[in-house]
């Protein structure tokens, strides 16, 4: 080992072999493994420094600040805060603060960051002359108007803007059958904005209220896998999972996800899982199989066995 080295003549290298007693280490199946057991190692033993030493970097997340009588989206680093939806995570803040400012285009939702004191003779700002806020700091719009537009925003991230398109889908189609043709080009060139929108998502975004999924990866009994489940992007229990059964893959899995416990975690434990999600996730070095889903109901078995098949011939593979 190259902390426990017989000679340290002429090496200015760290040498612990005049103070370690005994070497604790754990068996894993991957690197994924590897980095959860590390930061819950680090976590229990040096609480003040844990996440320096596992280099936990937070992502991006686009925030809708549901808490103010305006409410207004920001680029944060962390969660909580206030009420608020918070959509991610993004691999770095640059990808947030593009992705919210492409669909904020598609919203009037305003976008100064002040608290607002809404009169009559407020200078307001290039987005109310532009026709791209309600204005509510001029009084254009009340309390309610402008409630309207935050719930549509609100739906957009948490149905990951699929309301929004199949709308403008709907509505293209609908005025090409009136032979509407110019109205149903506006409504085609809005549904391509809205697509190249969704385009400027990373892998992992979304409401992470419904950021549910499972990670497969290898494990070092033979003939298995391990199935590590997020719910709302918290990390639940390890769940061993063998191949060899008299009883279908897919029957044992769906009876896995309904007996399955649920573990709930404080807001900085489910920060921090899904800082772990992302650099798992996002890295060069992400090994195993992510397959996310919207909630437990919606668990896609087909895609998921084949998944854990490819996990497994991997793992047998020289």
């Amino acid at each position: 080992m190259r902390v426990l080295p017989v000679e340290a003549a002429g090496r200015r290298s760290l040498n612990l072999r005049g103070v370690v007693t005994r070497v604790e280490y754990w068996l894993t199946g991957s690197k994924f493994e590897s980095s959860l057991i590390y930061y819950a190692l680090a976590k229990e033993n040096y609480p003040n420094d844990y996440a320096r030493m596992v280099k936990l970097r937070l992502p991006a997340y686009v925030k809708l600040t549901l808490a103010d009588e305006f409410p207004r989206t920001k680029v944060t680093m962390r969660l909580g805060g206030g009420r608020g939806i918070y959509y991610g995570p993004f691999v770095r803040r640059g990808s947030a603060e593009a992705f919210e400012t492409g669909f904020l285009d598609l919203f009037q939702l305003r976008r100064c960051q002040d608290t607002l004191l809404p009169r009559s003779d407020h200078p307001g700002c290039i987005y109310g002359e532009m026709n791209r806020c309600l204005r509510p700091c001029q009084q254009a719009v009340g309390v309610s108007e402008y409630a309207n537009e935050v719930k549509r925003v609100a739906d957009f991230l948490s149905s990951n803007g699929s309301g929004l398109l199949q709308n403008a889908r709907t509505a293209r189609d609908g005025l090409s059958e009136e032979m509407q043709f110019e109205a149903a080009a506006r409504e085609h060139k809005r549904w391509e904005q809205i697509q190249q929108v969704l385009s400027l998502r990373d892998d992992l975004a979304c409401d992470i209220e419904r950021l549910y999924g499972v990670a497969v990866t290898p494990s070092l009994a033979p003939g298995a896998v391990r199935l590590w489940f997020v719910r709302q992007g918290v990390w639940q229990p390890v769940q061993e999972f063998p191949l060899q059964s008299h009883v279908s893959l897919d029957q044992r899995l769906r009876e896995l996800v309904n007996a399955g416990e649920t573990a709930s975690a404080s807001t900085l434990d489910r920060q921090e899982h899904l800082a772990i999600l992302a650099h798992w996730r996002y890295s060069s070095w992400s090994d195993g199989e992510w397959i996310r889903f919207p909630s437990l109901t919606e668990v896609p078995y087909k895609k998921l066995v084949h998944a854990i098949s490819r996990v497994h011939r991997i793992e047998e593979s020289p």
